[in-house]
Formats: C-alpha cells, structure tokens, sequence
C-alpha cells in the first residue's frame, strides 16, 4: 500500500480512539479515466476529520456534506458518475465513472492489525462480507491490490517499499529526495568517511558497516530495492555479491556498458551464479538519455515504478477477526 492509504489507516484509528466516529470510503470500481487507483482510501469523522483521497475533491466534498446530513451507520456502495449531469457536477475526467464501498469502522481495534502488518513488513488481506459488516484479515502470498463482487471486498495492504542506496553521491541525494514521494523508505550506506560528511540531503536513514554485512542486516524481500551508485567497483560489488542472493525486487547498479560488462565479470569471481547475475539491473534506469545526477534519478525511479506497478510479493504469516456492521446497498442520484 502507499503512503497515503496507510495515513488514512493510522488517522482513522486515532479518530476512534479519541471517540469519534469515523467512516472508511474504498474505491472498488472505475470505468473510464479515473482520478484515484482502485483500493484508493478516504476517511471521515462525524466532526468533519477527513484524511486521504478517492477522487481530484469533487467526491470528497459531496461525502462530506451527506455525511454532516447523516453520518452512514451501514456499509453502503455508493456510485458517482453515471449521468451526464453527474460527469458535469463532479467533475469526473472522460466520462468516467466510480463505485466506492463506505463503511462505518466500529472502533481503533478493527485497524490494528493492518497497522501491525505493515510496521511488521507483512503482506494481509483484509476480506469484508458485505451482508454481515464482518471483515478478518490474514496473511496472502497474493498479487491483486482490490477484489470485489458486491457480496465480498477483498483488500491486500502491506509495508512501503525499502529503497537501499549504497554510494552517498549527487545521484543518491536526488534519488533520496525523490523517492519517499513515490512511497519508498529510504536507507543509506557508504563506508567512505569523506562522501558521508558531504552528504546534503535529510530524511534518510543512515546504515553503517561494510557494503556486504549491512545488506545482510538488511534483510532484503520482496519490497526492498537496492541500488549502488558510488561509482567504486570496492564498494558497490561488495553489495552486489550479497543483493544478487537474496529476495530483493530490484538490484541495480550504475555505471557504462562498458563498465556493466567488466563489472558482470567480477561478480563471476565471487561466488555468484550466471542466473543470479543475470538479475542485475545495469545499466540503472530507463533509457531517457539522462545526464544530470538529477535526470539519472528520475530514470532509476522511472523503472523501479514501471517494474513495482506489474511485479508481485510474498508475505509472513498472520491472521485475526474483526468485528463489523449492517449492511445496505445504495446508488446515489
């Protein structure tokens, strides 16, 4: 899940324990271009709180004012953009239309546990019967982020995504002040004393050790990338020989052809396999004929969300029951 869904989360469990009461709006349907991905979050208080997005603020607004008419006591399903009346007042780009699952959260407990996976690093899925009000949530191995029939809301949520760099250079400066807006964590190492009093950029947390042993602390999984961009083949292979054998995403590294080649040969010599080599991502990102440090990050970040978009990942074990609502059904005019 992004960082702003499991803001919603986090704001709304607050909400509840403060004793209000708070309402969670799913996105489960669009047709058309629509503004917000499916499974996209939005939640309300009964005291005009609200955090999150379903849409560019046209829906949002109109929720906001039925809810301050009648705060929703049932799980409804609720659908904007029907009418050509509808697409005109909302705003709704190409004619497109949504389907959004409202439900009242009946107390900060019912959210723990997805709070507690993602902290946790653990994949869920959180399944909720539409009839019943009753949702539970258990651990999944699934590759879908949403799944609904109008009978059962089935939502994966899970950990942001770790972003390690090695090399603490001006490609890396941009690359960490870029990445926490696209939802990645972003963690730092170099063993170079020089390159580390220079370091510019804040909001990154900073590793110490050897290239090889913190990769192995790190415990690289299916939403960890890690990316060495120092440009000294002692520092990033020493990563390398350690990334290329573990769960990671992505690996990448930067560099020439020339030196990607020379490179591939080393790794040869250090116990790496020819698959495991093969994985490496060289030279890093997109082909957007970048040359600024700048240019060069957003390509990086251009592949990693183009290969994080169609990917998948695994998950640990965990499961609980959560208490729920009445439902009824209903289609706004």
């Amino acid at each position: 899940m992004n960082a702003v869904d499991y803001q919603v989360l986090k704001s709304a469990a607050a909400w509840l324990q403060q004793g209000k009461r708070v309402a969670m709006v799913t996105v489960v349907r669009n047709w058309g271009s629509a503004p917000r991905p499916l499974g996209s979050l939005f939640a309300i208080t009964d005291a005009g709180d609200f955090t999150g997005s379903v849409s560019g603020g046209c829906i949002e607004d109109d929720l906001m004012q039925r809810f301050a008419a009648a705060f929703p006591e049932k799980i409804e399903l609720v659908r904007y953009g029907i009418s050509a009346e509808q697409m005109r007042r909302f705003g709704l780009p190409c004619g497109g239309t949504l389907e959004l699952v409202i439900e009242p959260l009946s107390s900060a407990a019912a959210l723990t546990p997805l709070l507690e996976a993602v902290s946790g690093r653990r994949l869920v899925q959180r399944r909720l019967d539409m009839r019943s009000g009753v949702a539970t949530v258990e651990a999944t191995a699934a590759d879908f982020a949403l799944r609904f029939d109008e009978e059962e809301l089935l939502q994966v949520f899970g950990p942001r995504w770790r972003l390690l760099i090695i090399g603490a250079g001006q490609v890396s400066e941009y690359l960490a002040q870029m990445a926490p807006a696209l939802d990645f964590s972003v963690y730092l190492n170099d063993p170079r004393e020089e390159q580390r009093r220079n370091w510019q950029a804040d909001d990154v947390t900073w590793l110490d050790g050897m290239p090889d042993d913190v990769v192995l602390a790190f415990k690289p999984d299916r939403r960890t990338v890690i990316v060495t961009l120092s440009h000294d083949p002692k520092v990033d292979d020493m990563a390398l020989m350690e990334a290329l054998k573990t769960d990671a995403f992505y690996i990448g590294a930067i560099g020439s052809m020339a030196s990607t080649e020379a490179r591939k040969e080393r790794l040869l010599t250090l116990d790496l396999s020819s698959e495991q080599i093969a994985r490496l991502h060289a030279p890093i990102g997109l082909q957007i004929w970048s040359r600024s440090p700048a240019e060069i990050a957003v390509s990086v970040l251009a592949e990693l969300v183009l290969l994080r978009n169609r990917g998948s990942v695994a998950a640990s074990p965990s499961s609980c029951a959560i208490g729920g609502n009445d439902v009824r059904i209903i289609e706004r005019p």
